[in-house]
């Protein structure tokens, strides 16, 4: 019966990352010793008062349908988070609050593309960027940026990808799989292009902002002629350790809101209640632990950094965001331990797990079939863990 599904539905690509994730809970299942690197995940507990904020919330009744774009009092402390940190304004009316930053990154694209429009997306991205270009039937336009330049593209890079079918720009800062931030300088480069297009809508994705180790997080949207092209997605699943919540929003030209409000409606209405109160806690509270958790991941990331430089073979850059690695492993490519030949970033995946007992998410998955991505968001002991296994593995490849 299988011939009978949509097209769109046969020829949408899985996750990669929850391929892998369910991989590892069924060998879990079954007694094996795993070490999950899969998932973009915090292992910290959502903060305290955050969940008080939700328990008083199902006390004082809020259990009912939501507005479609969000509860009032939420869009207006997201409202003043921007103008706070971000030194942007926007009315209430210009957030539309989903049911993750995922839901509103679909939003956006399923309301601006048109069948056979051009998205361009800088390579490694994040999987389910191109994989909701194709479900809108849009054409995904890469753009390589190497692990040489940080993986961040250029000026040069960017003006060559552009066509007139250009519709939209997505990217990450910081990104997801490969940690690199944009510095504003390194941004304004970038918008001097697209001064020149100015018909492309630019969709940037900050859902990682709290976790930078280079200092104050730089927005596209905050450089002058952008703020009227610009989406700026973020979300609580992060910074705040809220997964599980399903909370994230856009931030965007009035047209575009009112779009991606329409686009919701049909789908899921508004987003949980007692997730929104919740997230208003979390952008008006005690922002402390958030201050922790990133203090931690940058002592892991500097543990993870040197572990990896003793291994042989194997190449990576500094992230200076997120919770990633994403180191070049193609060094391994046509290599053996006598049962095993490694030919792509799948196979180095999939020899990780079967022998070292490590997950990590193969990178053809983000556009580089070099590397493989895998998270931090993890204990320092099964770090340390990780990388002995992952480095006695790679050593029996000749």
């Amino acid at each position: 019966m299988l011939d009978m599904l949509a097209e769109r539905i046969a020829t949408l690509e899985e996750s990669a990352t929850l391929q892998m994730a369910a991989l590892v809970r069924e060998l879990k299942t079954k007694g094996e010793d795993i070490i999950d690197l899969t998932l973009g995940e915090p292992d910290f507990d959502t903060p305290q008062h955050i969940k008080e904020a939700a328990k008083m919330a199902i006390d004082m009744g809020f259990t009912k349908y939501t507005p479609v774009a969000g509860y009032l009092d939420l869009r207006k402390t997201i409202v003043e988070k921007l103008n706070r940190d971000n030194q942007l304004s926007y009315s209430t009316e210009q957030i539309v609050v989903s049911t993750g930053a995922k839901q509103s990154i679909a939003n956006v694209v399923l309301s601006l593309i048109n069948p056979g429009d051009e998205v361009i997306i800088p390579a490694p991205y994040w999987v389910s960027y191109s994989a909701i270009t194709h479900l809108a039937e849009g054409k995904v336009v890469e753009i390589a940026a190497t692990i040489e330049h940080d993986f961040k593209i250029t000026p040069d890079q960017l003006e060559k990808a552009i066509t007139p079918k250009s519709r939209l720009f997505i990217f990450s800062s910081p990104c997801n799989p490969t940690g690199a931030v944009y510095t504003i300088e390194e941004l304004e480069g970038l918008v001097k292009v697209f001064r020149k297009y100015p018909d492309i809508i630019i969709l940037s994705d900050e859902i990682y902002e709290y976790i930078n180790f280079i200092g104050k997080h730089a927005s596209i949207a905050s450089l002058a002629d952008m703020y009227e092209r610009t989406v700026l997605v973020n979300g609580f699943s992060k910074g705040f350790a809220m997964t599980g919540w399903r909370l994230g929003y856009i931030a965007a030209p009035l047209w575009i809101a009112k779009a991606c409000t329409k686009m919701q409606g049909q789908f899921t209405s508004g987003t949980c209640s007692i997730s929104q109160k919740a997230g208003e806690m979390a952008m008006t509270g005690d922002m402390q632990p958030t201050k922790d958790m990133c203090a931690a991941y940058h002592k892991r990331r500097d543990l993870v950094f040197n572990l990896l430089k003793e291994i042989p073979g194997v190449q990576t850059n500094l992230p200076t965001g997120a919770f990633y690695f994403f180191p070049n492993i193609s060094s391994f490519f046509g290599k053996t331990d006598g049962h095993t030949i490694i030919k792509n970033s799948s196979d180095m995946s999939m020899y990780l797990l079967g022998d070292a007992k490590v997950s990590t998410v193969s990178g053809d998955a983000f556009g580089d079939d070099h590397c493989i991505r895998f998270s931090y968001a993890t204990s320092e002991e099964k770090l340390q863990i990780a990388m002995e296994r992952i480095k006695l593995s790679l050593s029996k490849l000749k």
